[in-house]
């Protein structure tokens, strides 16, 4: 995931450097196992995996700022939404670093559980739902991931085989954004509480509220922090975002959000480009970002 790029674009590597070191140990450790020849960061592994898609889309981010491509709004997924409030300047990097910390800690106590990515509008979901396994994401017209603990999100997977309803397990060992880590989310807003924040020197479009972060929003620990557990409005928030005029889309993460934007029926019809800072295969790298750089003039 972007390794090509570490040493050829200066300011790339410049910021995962900070990062890394701001990290201590583990983020030698992480750098290091990113580097290596073989993937030892498994996306499954969320303290190791969401600190590194968070340090590499806020790389990509800064790198394409600082050549002059400046985005006019943010959206981010999960921990894609902690990397572009930091890229609009919310929090700094000493911060982001804290932050975190403090949210691989918390998800160390969370009971095993998973996520389950299903082909179907929510409410054809209703059936499955029970008061552990609930929507955890809103992602596009018919994909909705349902978020619960092991057991009872494995009983509902076998039921959504039985209706013959398409789904796949997305990599997570925690059931993200669900009850389930509720007390994760408050124990989390100790990393927001030390952070100068501010409001965003650049619109950042929430998946919480499906709607443009606001200044009192920006400031508050709990707002960061309770997204950990609330459902991720990823549908609403590109409505939002398409609302305000955007017509150039670029996903800095690994092709995930640029799929999602393309089963959206307003950017497939709405003459919108969807560009991806990172291919499918770690080969393609290289030429991607120089595809993508000449793109965007």
């Amino acid at each position: 995931m972007a390794v090509e790029l570490y040493g050829e674009e200066p300011v790339f590597t410049a910021v995962l450097d900070e990062l890394f070191d701001l990290l201590g140990a583990e983020g030698a450790a992480l750098r290091w196992d990113w580097l290596s020849t073989e993937p030892l960061v498994p996306l499954e592994d969320a303290s190791r995996a969401q600190p590194l898609l968070f340090a590499v889309g806020y790389a990509l981010g800064r790198t394409l700022i600082a050549r002059g491509v400046v985005p006019t709004a943010l959206l981010g997924h999960s921990i894609g939404e902690l990397a572009a409030a930091a890229l609009a300047g919310v929090f700094d990097l000493p911060h982001a670093a804290r932050i975190l910390a403090c949210r691989s800690r918390v998800l160390a106590d969370v009971p095993a559980g998973g996520l389950l990515a299903v082909a179907a509008r929510p409410e054809a979901l209703t059936p499955y739902l029970t008061g552990e396994v609930v929507i955890g994401a809103y992602n596009a017209p018919a994909q909705t991931v349902l978020a619960g603990p092991a057991g009872p999100l494995a009983e509902v997977a076998a039921r959504l085989t039985g209706a013959g309803l398409v789904h796949q397990r997305v990599a997570a060992r925690q059931p993200f954004h669900s009850p389930a880590v509720a007390e994760a989310a408050t124990r989390f807003e100790a990393g927001f509480t030390a952070a100068d924040l501010r409001p965003p020197s650049i619109p950042v479009y929430s998946t919480r509220t499906g709607s443009p972060v606001t200044a009192d929003e920006a400031v508050s620990p709990e707002f960061w922090a309770g997204q950990l557990a609330a459902p991720v409005l990823f549908r609403s928030a590109l409505d939002s975002l398409l609302d305000g005029g955007a017509r150039t889309l670029v996903d800095l993460g690994p092709r995930g959000l640029s799929l999602l934007a393309l089963r959206h029926s307003r950017v497939r019809r709405g003459g919108h480009r969807v560009l991806s800072a990172l291919p499918t295969t770690a080969t393609a790298t290289l030429s991607t970002w120089t595809a993508l750089l000449a793109s965007l003039g």
